[in-house]
């Protein structure tokens, strides 16, 4: 989506938005640590984040890897910056083709700095001179295909009145020549910002401006930003940090309410700005501190608009339904159905014609290192300490397990308690979602999608089970006429009591305006393309310990032998009715198991 949409929408609504900048990292660890960075801050509530391309362009290809994973992965409106600095017209072109096959619908159009080691800018062969070019040049090749942003530099306005009016102009001409809105520099003097805004309105300019905003992380981090920029910084700043410049925590501490105070008075000033863009210098705690200072709370449509994570390629852009299966594993199933010709929306037909990708295809891992994993889950030799280990997830004791890439959700905080127990009684539940009846769209724990709605659930359990408890658990599920399942083994034998070949919807929601949406299903085709992976998990867990071990032993067993099941509630009014089967089954076998003990003693 173009960011001058998403502004104009924000305007309508009468809202305030905010938005982040990152740069690219230098080392391949640097940039997974940044996007797990990312990922976290998407939280906070941003409605698109922009990434920066290096002067010189040393940087291009994590720029564009970067803008392809926010687009498609984390599933987040991204703006792409471009500069002319030691780019020929070719690697623009590459760039800007990239930029839009990743989904990538803005690029912020730059001269760009000299490159490293010089210090005057100079143009390449076959280049652009001016940032203006850049504009005409993707105009030309792309109509409006992109929103184009440009930068604004208010400290122009204390230049002396000839020099002033010329930048100005040259803004102007930018506009006229197709940029659609305008990032500006960061700044500390919020005055000279809003006598930048009136004489840019005043020159003719009425696309959006948007501010940028610098948290302050350090003393000598803000010295040498506004050093580099040559930004003017109000005495009274200079005279609240300086005497703590030895303290980070307290410069950040002071900082932020400083910096708050300028974002009120632009939000407050009556010059049509309703958004704030945080250059967040890839940190996320002083940013954080800003918005809680602003009291700015993130919006649930914007940081969930469906249950799970959308993706903003082209081809997935519109696709609204997935199997619950893969809900831990987003990158996992985005590269199984990779290849389809299209992706189910508003119904999910018939998932046999677009076959899953083989696993040999893209091959199945566990982000855990095999001494992290040694750490993290230590060396079980039992079934009843494996348990312990799923129980542990449950309570949020744990912060992963090979099915899940992440921390439990919070709405798995509701059933905690209750999966703790099923996990104790040996139903190793690896996927579960709470009965919902209704809540609105903006509740913290449940909500997702447009504002004003109300969204539903059925309850579904998802674990691997022995032969002995399955046996025993199953008569007591089929007493209940509302619960549907399914059974596999490693080898692909499904057995289930639905009567339906086509999918069972497990989340949908209600919205103002709109048909009914059913993100989330149960059918059977996907949950046995799925069952090759959950048991490949499985067995990748395993090989991280000695062929011989007592813990290799337990989980390769686990996995050769105990069967993968899922379970439906369909009456999503009865939260806790999912759960007595299992109590039931569980407290049977331990009474047989009683009784053979003491017949054994």
């Amino acid at each position: 989506m173009k960011i001058s949409h998403k502004i104009d929408q924000a305007n309508q609504e009468d809202r305030i938005w905010w938005s982040f900048e990152y740069f690219p990292p230098r080392t391949a660890q640097g940039l997974q640590n940044l996007l797990d960075r990312i990922e976290r801050m998407r939280s906070l509530g941003p409605e698109f984040i922009d990434i920066t391309w290096n002067a010189g362009g040393r940087t291009s290809d994590l720029t564009s890897e970067m803008v392809k994973t926010c687009q498609g992965l984390i599933g987040i409106e991204t703006c792409m910056h471009l500069t002319c600095t030691n780019m020929p017209k070719e690697k623009v072109d590459i760039a800007l083709r990239d930029a839009k096959q990743h989904g990538c619908r803005n690029v912020l159009a730059l001269r760009g700095d000299p490159p490293m080691g010089k210090d005057e800018w100079e143009a390449v062969e076959g280049g652009f001179v001016h940032g203006i070019d850049l504009v005409r040049h993707i105009r030309s090749q792309y109509g409006d295909y992109f929103d184009i942003a440009v930068a604004g530099f208010p400290q122009n306005q204390l230049l002396p009145p000839e020099e002033r009016d010329l930048e100005m102009r040259y803004l102007k001409e930018k506009i006229d020549a197709g940029a659609t809105f305008i990032f500006t520099q960061m700044f500390y003097d919020v005055e000279v910002f809003i006598d930048w805004v009136k004489a840019a309105r005043a020159a003719g300019i009425t696309v959006p401006i948007v501010p940028g905003i610098a948290p302050l992380q350090t003393w000598n981090g803000f010295q040498k930003a506004t050093s580099l920029a040559k930004t003017k910084i109000p005495q009274f700043f200079l005279d609240a940090l300086e005497p703590h410049k030895n303290n980070d925590e307290k410069v950040r501490e002071i900082g932020t309410k400083l910096v708050a105070d300028i974002c009120r008075r632009i939000l407050q000033a009556d010059i049509g700005i309703r958004g704030l863009h945080f250059y967040t210098m890839n940190l996320e705690k002083a940013t954080r501190m800003l918005l809680e200072e602003l009291s700015l709370v993130p919006r649930v449509e914007t940081v969930k608009p469906l249950p799970w994570r959308q993706s903003l390629t082209p081809s997935r852009r519109t696709e609204t339904i997935r199997p619950i299966f893969w809900a831990n594993r987003t990158k996992s199933y985005l590269s199984r159905t990779e290849n389809w010709d299209e992706y189910p929306n508003g119904r999910f037909g018939d998932s046999r014609s677009p076959a899953y990708g083989e696993l040999d295809g893209y091959g199945i891992w566990i982000k855990q290192t095999k001494e992290e994993a040694h750490k993290l889950w230590g060396h079980p030799v039992s079934a009843a300490e494996l348990g312990s280990l799923f129980r542990k997830f449950c309570l949020g004791q744990l912060p992963a397990l090979p099915w899940s890439d992440q921390a439990p959700s919070s709405e798995t905080t509701v059933i905690a308690t209750q999966l703790a127990k099923l996990n104790e009684l040996g139903f190793f539940t690896i996927n579960s979602q709470p009965a919902v009846d209704g809540a609105r769209s903006d509740d913290r724990i449940h909500g997702w999608g447009p504002a004003n709605g109300y969204v539903y659930q059925k309850a579904y359990l998802e674990f691997f089970i022995s032969p002995d408890l399955l046996a025993a658990l199953l008569p007591h599920i089929e007493r209940d006429v509302n619960i549907t399942y399914y059974v596999i083994d490693k080898r692909g034998d499904l057995r289930t009591n639905t009567h339906s070949d086509g999918p069972n919807a497990v989340t949908w929601g209600v919205f103002p305006g709109k048909e009914i949406i059913q993100p989330t299903i149960v059918e059977a085709i996907s949950f046995m393309a799925w069952k090759d992976e959950a048991y490949e998990l499985g067995r990748q867990w395993a090989k991280y310990y000695e062929p011989d071990s007592p813990t290799r032993k337990l989980l390769s067993g686990v996995m050769d032998t105990y069967l993968l099941v899922n379970v439906v509630h369909n009456d999503f009014k009865k939260p806790g009715a999912i759960f007595e089967p299992f109590f039931k089954a569980g407290a049977e076998v331990a009474a047989s198991q009683s009784v053979l003990n003491g017949l054994t003693h």
